[in-house]
């Protein structure tokens, strides 16, 4: 037998939800603190569009002074550590989440090139799913079991869809 959420912890995640899909255009700053001195959850240079699976909402933000992936748990309310995710010489932006938060989706951009990458929380590794794709990528979007990753790529300037696997073999084009 399922238990019955109550009203006062369903609440503030739908309101959170609402704050985050109900604004489009520009990005906003969510005052939504997650510790005791208050701090927001995002910056005022973030993800315009956070994805939110289940209990996680993955994001992009400068914070740290750095274009950076975040995931937060709105179960727990607190920022998950990422390491291996984020580097110091890349942009990171575009960020999907599998369902339960195991994969994490993103665009890497270093010296105006642009990659996909997929990391894989459990093992702390990070993968290029594009590396031997000759074409510009962006906007990718990891499945709810986290099995493909599809993702818009250019070679002459017409953008076209891809999908591809977790080891980054071509399912369709």
């Amino acid at each position: 037998m399922f238990a019955r959420p109550t009203r006062w912890k369903v609440l503030p995640l739908v309101s959170l939800a609402l704050v985050l899909t109900g604004c489009g255009g520009y990005p906003r700053l969510l005052n939504f603190p997650f510790d005791a001195g208050g701090r927001s959850l995002n910056s005022s240079a973030t993800e315009k569009m956070p994805q939110i699976a289940s209990r996680y909402i993955v994001f992009v933000s400068d914070r740290n002074g750095a274009q950076d992936v975040y995931l937060f748990d709105a179960q727990d309310r607190k920022i998950i550590d990422l390491p291996g995710l984020n580097a110091f010489d890349a942009i990171a932006s575009d960020p999907s989440i599998s369902e339960d938060g195991r994969y994490i989706v993103y665009t890497s951009s270093r010296q105006g090139f642009s990659d996909i990458y997929l990391f894989d929380r459990e093992t702390q590794i990070n993968r290029n799913l594009t590396a031997t794709i000759q074409a510009e990528v962006r906007h990718p979007q990891i499945s709810a079991d986290g099995s493909a990753i599809a993702f818009e790529f250019a070679t002459d300037g017409q953008w076209d869809i891809m999908v591809v696997d977790r080891s980054g073999k071509i399912l369709d084009k």
